[in-house]
């Protein structure tokens, strides 16, 4: 590794001067010494994550992780333009002030711009990443105009040729009204989802026309259906409903372009011919945008579990569309923590065990439980809506079909765990919501081992178990599928983490490690992750549903027993955990009902359950929970800036090793993708 460093300043000017110079980044020395976090702002921290043991691996290992790491990078435009139609140009704008204003910078107005710039750059556009509300500038709507004035026009993006004024004249209701596009997904009940939300994933359709048209399309009866209208937008051409797909030479065709480029490089150094098989698979499905292709290949992606190095290349998740249809472009790539993939291995090895004796109907547990393959591993490079946010666990493919007959990929990243739970550390976060010293004292003991299980079990068998009932529509609970798978994979390691065949396993040391667990489960539903909500607002994303929905259920149910309490002493609230052992009864009569409403496609069941428990937020308890938080000087949120990857190359050009070099310079990582990873026109 080498160890450059340049002032954020310094570092913009290069890249105005030469587009093919790299931000700012510093190699650590040793573990002890490696800075994890490296910038806040507003209610959001940036860290670092370690890429540990990459120097061991093979020339050829390390080749494909370059090539499949600049197809990663490829996509980005595409989810920026997916998230919201104007994004792409807000953000080339932002881009070319960043590099090119000439005004006064140390003024409080162009640090509240930069500060919106860091807000826009982690969302991915204008919306919240995890809200979906519109976040506004600080500075005043004059100032923007102040801003473009100043900037080089020849940097500015080429929008509808507008000139800088008229550009300014544009975009500024955009920004700064609320009554436009405030949100992102909108999935409150009783409104009209698709005109109510600002994502890109439609265009001059309502709720009820997207519906009708499926409702045409989707064969229910189909025993291998595709995910219909994963990667396609939906619009109305001549008064008729119609979709667009995103393939190459089409929408999005110039980014999926350059992502095919590199991935056929990539299949160039392939570790076997399954790998290899796949990725041609892949390069096929985004050259014709063929459902039935995308499906070819995960079925050979999932059954290929040989590889050392692997990835994630594709639209893959829905949580953002408000119907649960249209997926979002994403990449990661990744190599085999080897020593801890022995726990998840254990897991996958024991999966008929656990679905057999699941407290599911008999009747929608999964006779036999196929091609469960989990593996904990490193990343070595997030992409599009993995990035800068992370996940902690992916559990793929999404196809019912596919996970029942050829089976499924878990995965837990180790080095993004790790790197959460480094830099948390002493920050009184714990201490102020645990309710007694001896629960501190057992979530300090055991809490990173029993989370790192939970996320463990909940990929591997969590989101693997149960099976839809014959004839069961996969898409019946629409908008709430989402919140309720989350929940059927939560409930399901919740179930079994206090069991005494998870300690015989070797999987928790001892049934106190699963207490921990437990403590922070509710203390997280309950109290802890409404910091992450806004006051008067209620809570819109999918897995924060998915455990409000979860604990104030088992907190309901539980209530003439008193199995869970909330105590309010000295004027704050803490959640109390009385008897572990019924608790853990509740969780298993809720784990059955969700499995029965996704297996018979129950979507009113569903819905009740979602609306009563998982959206609602007491204002009194929110504000009491804000004001505790707030005294900490903390950041709810977190995301990550990637490594930087080179080649090394001989005097004959030929690569004789990738050198990887950590980064230290979040905004300049921002700017160096916005000029070397853009593909797209301002509004596509």
């Amino acid at each position: 590794m080498r160890t450059i460093t340049r002032p954020l300043l310094f570092t913009l000017i290069i890249l105005l001067m030469n587009s093919s110079c790299k931000p700012g980044k510093e190699a650590s020395v040793t573990d002890e010494n490696f800075v994890y976090e490296i910038d806040r702002f507003d209610d959001i921290r940036v860290l670092r994550y370690r890429v540990p043991g990459f120097e061991e691996l093979s020339l050829n290992q390390k080749q494909l992780i370059y090539y499949l790491s600049e197809a990663a990078l490829c996509g980005r435009d595409i989810l920026w333009d997916q998230n919201f139609r104007y994004n792409l140009v807000i953000r080339k704008t932002i881009e070319a002030i960043i590099l090119t204003y000439n005004g006064e910078r140390e003024c409080d107005e162009f640090e509240a711009f930069m500060a919106y710039a860091k807000r826009v750059f982690f969302a991915n556009g204008i919306h919240h990443h995890y809200s979906n509300e519109k976040f506004r500038p600080g500075f005043p709507q004059e100032y923007f105009d102040t801003l473009i004035a100043n900037s080089d026009p020849a940097e500015l993006p080429d929008f509808e040729g507008k000139d800088a004024e008229a550009l300014s004249l544009f975009l500024k209701p955009v920004l700064f009204d609320d009554n436009l596009y405030y949100w992102r997904a909108f999935q409150s009940a009783g409104a009209d989802m698709i005109t109510s939300s600002a994502n890109n994933f439609y265009d001059g359709v309502t709720q009820a026309e997207v519906e009708e048209y499926y409702a045409a399309v989707v064969n229910p009866s189909d025993p291998r259906p595709v995910e219909y209208g994963l990667n396609t937008r939906v619009v109305k051409s001549d008064g008729k409903v119609t979709e667009i797909p995103y393939r190459s030479g089409g929408l999005y065709g110039a980014a999926i372009d350059m992502i095919v480029m590199w991935l056929e490089k990539a299949g160039g150094v392939a570790e076997n011919e399954l790998q290899k098989k796949q990725i041609d698979l892949l390069v096929d499905y985004y050259k014709t945008g063929d459902l039935k292709k995308w499906d070819d290949y995960n079925v050979v992606w999932a059954g290929n579990t040989a590889t050392m190095v692997d990835y994630i290349n594709g639209f893959v998740e829905t949580y953002a569309d408000p119907m649960g249809m249209k997926a979002t472009w994403e990449a990661i790539v990744n190599y085999k923590d080897i020593e801890a993939t022995r726990r998840t291995e254990i897991i996958s090895a024991n999966a008929q065990w656990f679905e057999d004796n699941s407290p599911v109907d008999p009747r929608y547990r999964k006779e036999e439980v196929t091609g469960i393959a989990a593996s904990v591993i490193n990343i070595a490079m997030l992409g599009g809506d993995c990035y800068p946010a992370s996940p902690l666990g992916i559990n793929l493919p999404n196809s019912n079909w596919i996970r029942k007959e050829v089976g499924s990929k878990s995965v837990t990243l180790a080095n993004i765990s790790e790197a959460y739970d480094k830099a948390s550390q002493g920050s009184g976060f714990l201490e102020e919501f645990a309710e007694n010293d001896s629960e501190t004292a057992r979530a300090k003991k055991f809490g990173s081992q029993a989370g790192a299980l939970h996320t463990d079990m909940h990929e591997c068998i969590g989101h693997a178990s149960g099976r839809l009932a014959p004839g069961t529509d996969p898409n019946a609970l629409r908008n709430y599928a989402s919140p309720l798978e989350e929940m059927r994979a939560d409930l399901f390691a919740l179930y079994y983490l206090p069991d005494p065949k998870v300690v015989e396993l070797g999987l928790l040391p001892e049934e106190e490690a699963a207490m921990a667990a437990y403590d922070n489960y509710l203390r997280n539903g309950l109290l802890t992750q409404l910091v992450r909500i806004r006051p008067g607002r209620q809570i819109e994303q999918a897995h924060m549903r998915c455990r409000a929905a979860i604990s104030r259920w088992v907190y309901e149910k539980g209530n003439p027993e008193n199995i869970v309490e909330m105590i309010n002493r000295d004027g704050k609230v803490y959640v109390k955990i009385n008897d572990y052992r019924k608790l853990r009864v509740l969780f298993g009569q809720m784990l059955a009902e969700v499995q029965r409403i996704k297996s018979e496609g129950d979507f009113e069941a569903g819905m009740e359950l979602i609306e009563s428990y998982g959206i609602k937020v007491d204002p009194v308890l929110h504000n009491g929970i804000l004001e505790r938080y707030a005294k900490l000087d903390l950041a709810p949120y977190s995301g990550f800036v990637n490594p930087i990857l080179t080649p090394v190359v001989d005097s004959r050009g030929r690569i004789k090793d990738i050198a990887l070099d950590y980064v230290d310079d979040y905004t300049g990582q921002m700017i160096y993708y916005g000029r070397n990873y853009s593909f797209l026109t301002a509004v596509n």
